[in-house]
């Protein structure tokens, strides 16, 4: 039996194991090198004199025309304290964003930024700092979060940023959507599946800032207001737009031209703003853009799928569903996953069979091999789906592993799909696309995106790997639509075999090399550089239900890309590039493809994995560069619960609770019976 002081040191030892990486970190202080590099909560004030909350505002201006976004992002730094600081800031983007510009203003000052090489950019970023120069330092952990950080904010300082990017909206059944994530999700990290992972933050040289950043508890609204302002420019009047995730002010639709407006707010700063506009026509503008420049011309053709093919004519199929129900998806987005479950399984033909893979810290699963699609089954299915509960770590990998392993009904030339359900709060998205692309055969792979602030990065990457679509449920009134919008794509796969040629176009680097199958009302995207006159046509084929698919766009009646963007096209292609490189060196890690990352970066100015923004004032105005480091803390994303980030890497969270309690218990009694010697004695 434990002594009254053995005991005490048990429970000592349970609480730090259990309960000290879950402490609380004020914002205002580093994150320990020892720290686990899982997401901690902030907690109010801050050392004497410091400013735990210098980022006061954010606002996105953003004009779309035609298919281009142009977005401009301005983030407001102002230090209220007495004490010079490095503020940091960790923020999430666009996953198709490809940023190109960075601006630091100190009062009447303006000081553009350069691209760096990445570790050359934090040696001068750090040399600034010790100079007493105020500098910017952007860098990119993951394609959609990147680490803002300021040095040398003097108090009374107000400093903003102003960052650039360009991206493609492309329609989806004539569903145009903007969105702009404005949160970080916490991001789970498997103790025994750790990934390497991206470059780190500049003042965190052993963990990732993107995981180790703080976050408010539930209910405690930004720090900072957000704000945005958007304008829409179409080829034809715009028929309708609306925001199921914000309240918006819009003006001008019947017409052309449109806007939306965002009134700042700290409140709708926790969620991913998402804007959705139709034009009048149900039709995609097919067409091809050109932009030409003094040393490279660049074009983006857009073609329309043909139309779907009766849902009759599809075979049978296996879907099995993968389903995340770790504590990040407690309340509202297991409620909205298991809406979603109800309205998928519930849609199945009696022709299918399907399984069931719910995983958190482990795994389990409806039955041992797929079970047809009768009402029994079903009924069965949604007993068992709801019976489950949000709880433990996300352990997807495994997950993956386990329902990709799985024999599948070749006797009758059963088509499979899988389809992934999660908020995406992992770090081990590479590490996910690799397995997905290695082991999905003759299948595809859907991903559905619960809650307010998913992982797109995530969502978007296995649908990618899967050559499948990602969709995104925001709320339970949206579980139905996309349920129905996944039956629809999957019973009319238009195109396969799809090839893209060239008559009389002298075009090359073409982006994607590979042309994926077209699912549903989705154009598809070609964007490529030419050499010569802009004559010729581009032809693209494929397979459709009916036979051969042929469609021939002329160059000659090409329109010129946008001003807005500048040099839109010619960004966007090499995105593309970087992107498609960037998955390579994921996948076989090489020293010739990070070079060619590093080239492109550097020579179209962008920000990649190996490429920052480095902005240094000239003027000196804190010598020595003596300060404080602050990480400005993000609110916990809408309608995910704290237990998000209280969860035990591989540990399901009542245990976590039970230890808690019976450590709390056994300190209390060590405590009564120490008391009651001390009276004894006394």
């Amino acid at each position: 039996m434990l002594s009254g002081t053995s005991l005490l040191r048990w429970c000592a030892a349970v609480c730090a194991a259990f309960l000290f990486p879950l402490a609380p970190a004020r914002s205002a202080s580093p994150v320990p090198d020892e720290q686990t590099l899982s997401p901690y909560f902030a907690v109010s004030g801050a050392a004497p004199g410091v400013d735990a909350l210098p980022l006061k505002s954010t606002r996105v201006d953003a004009t779309v025309t035609g298919v281009i976004a142009d977005v401009t992002v301005r983030q407001r730094y102002r230090n209220e304290g007495t004490l010079p600081l490095e503020a940091r800031y960790v923020f999430p983007a666009s996953t198709r964003a490809a940023v190109s510009g960075l601006r630091l203003r100190i009062g009447e000052r303006v000081v553009d930024a350069e691209i760096r090489e990445k570790q050359r950019a934090r040696v001068e970023f750090a040399q600034a700092k010790r100079e007493g120069r105020s500098a910017a330092l952007l860098e990119q952990h993951r394609t959609n979060v990147f680490q803002m950080a300021i040095a040398n904010v003097m108090p009374g300082d107000e400093i903003v940023v102003d960052l650039h990017y360009s991206e493609t909206i492309v329609p989806t059944d004539g569903i145009y959507k903007f969105v702009y994530p404005t949160v970080v999700g916490p991001r789970y990290t498997s103790a025994s599946e750790s990934p390497a992972g991206d470059e780190t933050g500049a003042a965190h040289p052993q963990g990732s800032a993107t995981i180790a950043h703080p976050i408010l508890h539930k209910d405690e609204a930004a720090a900072h207001t957000f704000e945005l302002a958007l304008r829409l420019a179409a080829p034809l009047p715009i028929r309708s737009v609306q925001s199921p995730s914000h309240p918006i002010a819009v003006d001008g639709v019947g017409a052309d031209h449109a806007t939306v407006k965002l009134a700042p707010d700290r409140a709708f700063a926790d969620r991913d703003v998402v804007i959705e506009y139709r034009l009048a026509a149900s039709t995609i503008d097919a067409g091809i853009l050109l932009q030409q420049g003094r040393d490279e011309n660049f074009f983006m053709a857009l073609v329309e799928p043909p139309a779907r093919v009766a849902g009759s004519d599809i075979v049978p199929r296996d879907y099995v569903f993968i389903v995340d129900i770790s504590g990040s998806m407690h309340g509202f987005p297991l409620a909205t996953a298991k809406k979603l479950l109800r309205n998928l399984i519930g849609g199945l033909r009696p022709t299918d069979t399907f399984n069931v893979i719910p995983f958190a810290g482990g795994i389990s699963m409806l039955a041992p091999q797929s079970l047809p699609a009768n009402s029994e089954n079903i009924a069965r299915a949604l007993r068992f789906i709801d019976g489950q509960t949000g709880a433990g770590g996300t352990e997807l990998l495994p997950a993956l592993r386990y329902a990709l392993a799985l024999p599948g009904d070749i006797t009758e030339a059963r088509a499979r799909t899988f389809v992934v359900v999660t908020d995406g709060y992992v770090t081990v998205e590479k590490e996910a696309y690799e397995l997905v692309r290695a082991n999905l055969d003759h299948a595809n792979l859907f991903a559905f995106g619960i809650g307010s602030s998913v992982n797109r990065m995530l969502i978007e990457g296995l649908a990618r790997a899967g050559k499948g679509e990602p969709f995104f449920v925001l709320g339970p009134d949206h579980a139905e639509h996309e349920a129905q919008r996944l039956r629809t794509m999957i019973e009319a796969p238009v195109l396969t075999r799809v090839r893209v040629s060239f008559a009389g176009f002298d075009a090359y680097d073409i982006d994607p090399p590979q042309v994926p199958d077209l699912f549903a009302q989705r154009p598809l995207v070609v964007i490529g550089k030419f050499r010569g006159a802009p004559t010729g046509s581009i032809v693209i084929e494929g397979s459709a239900a009916g036979g051969t698919w042929r469609q021939t766009l002329d160059v000659a009646k090409a329109q010129v890309a946008p001003n807005a963007g500048g040099s839109a096209l010619r960004t966007l292609w090499a995105r593309g590039r970087i992107a498609t490189l960037a998955d390579n060196q994921r996948l076989q890690p090489d020293d010739p493809t990070r070079a060619e990352i590093l080239r492109l970066g550097l020579g179209y100015g962008l920000l990649t994995d190996y490429t920052s923004f480095i902005a240094i004032d000239k003027v000196v105005r804190n010598p020595g560069g003596q300060g404080v480091d602050v990480d400005h803390p993000q609110p916990l994303p809408a309608g995910v619960e704290e237990t998000a980030l209280a969860a035990v890497p591989s540990t399901p969270e009542p245990q976590f609770y039970a230890l808690a309690a019976l450590a709390g218990l056994a300190l209390w009694w060590a405590r009564r019976r120490r008391r009651l010697a001390q009276v004894i004695n006394g």
